[in-house]
């Protein structure tokens, strides 16, 4: 009987077998294509010191990075904003979702302890699609990583389902470059709803799409794997975000297709969205500021827990090349600790860090006086 239930969505994605058929066999060749640039030593981190002088004559953080630095020059046009144009089918859409995954707390208590492990599972794989993955490796380019490596990262955007990679990097980037000003997609000086939700509820301002139109993205546009989870970015978020976690625990175990559903598919989805809108949102209100005291992200202790790593805000804007996102290295930075796994393993290479020197010097410069050393 349960596998009668599920014969209809297996149906549903059918007929996409030889298309993917065809594009994953494209991407099988450059995994081997590839795999010489990727072999030990890989863990060999590139050190940007005090005058920005990098050991490497062939990597130059100026033309790598210049897309997600801050745009002083950038000013607000003057006279009246534009009218917010509310899109109902998200805010319907948003509704549903939270509801359903307030219904998964309800049901929470019935989940068997391997249906609780999976969810773990299911969070930590799709967190890692948004912080290792399309944070910062791709909006940041601040590690290169290998094609299976950016495959199961691209796998984890999608179970994330967050927009694809390619979108997502491009308004992450143009986030960076006009922080809390009319062309930030999630202008926190809009306050804590507009910046944790409410901007995925309106239409964009114009200036953010006109600026991300402007930005160069053809580092992205040339990844293979970001190209091909965008033009199969539906059929991968049904698969990855909601097939995936109630499949296996209602086959692997017998949990019940109820609670499958709605606890490691619509729970665990809205726990990590909402992990996610924290960093733009209470990240940019609460906290201090050691590194820079003129902009408004933070340091916050609560976000860098629910999104692995990803609380060091502050530092992070201050040095949004450095593939830690802190100066602390491992210390409560999952993502960071993951990424230097994958660099020991000869999967990800030249992951960019500040030198200590740099980061001292700013934070004397320009931080509030709360810097700490460890």
């Amino acid at each position: 009987m349960h596998r009668l239930r599920i014969s209809g969505v297996l149906d549903c994605v059918a007929h996409h077998r030889q298309l993917f058929a065809l594009s994953c066999t494209h991407l099988v060749y450059h995994c081997f294509t590839e795999a010489a640039s990727f072999l030990p030593p890989a863990h060999q981190i590139v050190v940007i010191m005090p005058d920005m002088e990098i050991k490497s004559p062939k990597w130059h953080p100026e033309r790598e990075t210049e897309e997600d630095v801050f745009d002083h020059t950038y000013k607000e046009k003057e006279g009246p904003k534009p009218p917010t144009v509310i899109v109902w089918r998200n805010v319907i859409l948003m509704s549903f979702l939270h509801i359903g995954a307030l219904y998964g707390l309800f049901l929470a208590p019935s989940a068997s302890a391997l249906t609780w492990i999976w969810f773990c599972a299911c969070f930590l794989f799709s967190a890692l699609g948004i912080t290792a993955g399309v944070h910062r490796l791709w909006s940041h380019r601040s590690y290169k990583a290998s094609l299976p490596l950016r495959i199961f990262l691209a796998l984890g955007n999608s179970m994330a389902f967050q927009n694809d990679i390619y979108e997502w990097s491009r308004d992450h980037r143009v986030h960076h470059k006009y922080s809390e000003t009319d062309a930030d997609p999630h202008n926190a000086v809009r306050g804590f709803f507009f910046s944790h939700i409410g901007w995925l509820l309106v239409r964009k301002h114009p200036d953010v799409i006109e600026k991300g139109r402007k930005l160069d993205l053809s580092d992205l546009k040339a990844d293979n794997v970001v190209m091909f989870q965008r033009r199969h970015y539906k059929l991968s978020v049904l698969l990855m975000c909601f097939f995936v976690p109630t499949f296996v625990p209602w086959y692997m175990w017998g949990e019940s297709l109820w609670v499958a559903y709605f606890v490691p598919s619509l729970l665990r989805y809205a726990t990590v969205l909402n992990a996610t809108w924290l960093v733009n949102s209470a990240a940019h209100m609460w906290g201090n500021r050691p590194y820079d005291g003129n902009i408004n992200p933070r340091e916050n202790r609560f976000v860098t827990f629910s999104a692995i790593g990803e609380g060091f805000h502050n530092y992070h804007h201050t040095f949004p090349f450095d593939y830690a996102t802190s100066e602390f290295g491992c210390k409560f930075n999952l993502t960071t600790c993951f990424i230097d796994s994958m660099c020991f393993l000869g999967l990800a290479r030249e992951p960019k860090r500040v030198s200590k020197e740099a980061v001292l010097a700013r934070a004397q410069r320009t931080g509030d006086g709360s810097h700490r050393t460890g």
